[in-house]
């Protein structure tokens, strides 16, 4: 659903064999029967080797895609932190970890890591879901700046709100922040497709995120004041 159906849409338009993946087996084939793909359900990190025997031995392209919108503050329960970091950091790690031998060996491979501007940023009422987008982004850092010489290449797509239901769950937060500069899936797909042809690391479908991100790099400390009377605004409202 949401961007990760987008992104396969996009994908299968373009001419690519498409593998489809959710949990939700029913939801998994509909998009594949849809687009004329292959649908593998399952958690996405484990079945890198059956899409791989799927399409017929070769991936080329893979969207670490799957995510979880925690919300919650420091004192979220501890079990809440552990889905969020197995979900939004460690399923690209495996996957990461399942791919890249025959990526390195034949010296191409695209990894795709589906972040959020909450891994450049911040956002507020979701501190384990910031902290962990914040890693995802970290992640694909590395594996770029680590195998780029070698026929890696990964995207990092940064948008902020998405019209999807991880938004509807984001409740009066994403209502404050989000909602208001909402896009669709759609055009988070239409953004990796441009930032694939310009052969870009970071791909931001709200452009406006790069000035933020500068800004927050420049003055943190004026950057967490003014987050912090977002903060104050959201604890005001009704």
């Amino acid at each position: 659903g949401g961007i990760g159906a987008a992104l396969a849409r996009r994908f299968a338009v373009e001419g690519a064999r498409v593998v489809v993946n959710d949990l939700d087996p029913v939801k998994a084939k509909a998009v594949a029967d849809e687009i004329g793909g292959i649908a593998v359900p399952g958690d996405a990190s484990t079945i890198v080797a059956e899409a791989r025997d799927a399409l017929g031995g070769t991936v080329d392209v893979y969207c670490a895609n799957a995510g979880v919108g925690s919300g919650g503050t420091e004192a979220a329960e501890e079990k809440v932190w552990e889905l969020a970091w197995d979900v939004n950091v460690m399923a690209h790690v495996r996957a990461a970890h399942a791919l890249l031998p025959a990526w390195l060996e034949r010296g191409s491979g695209r990894f795709v890591s589906t972040v959020s501007a909450a891994g450049l940023l911040t956002m507020i009422g979701a501190a384990p879901y910031s902290v962990t987008k914040h890693g995802a982004y970290a992640f694909a850092e590395w594996l770029s700046l680590t195998y780029r010489h070698r026929g890696l290449k990964v995207h990092a797509i940064c948008p902020q709100g998405v019209r999807t239901d991880m938004l509807t769950a984001a409740g009066s937060a994403g209502e404050l922040v989000l909602a208001p500069t909402a896009i669709d899936p759609e055009d988070v797909a239409d953004a990796l497709l441009r930032g694939i042809e310009e052969d870009r690391f970071l791909i931001l479908p709200h452009p406006e995120v790069a000035e933020y991100y500068q800004a927050r790099a420049a003055d943190p400390d004026r950057w967490l004041t003014n987050m912090n009377r977002v903060q104050q605004k959201w604890e005001a409202t009704p």
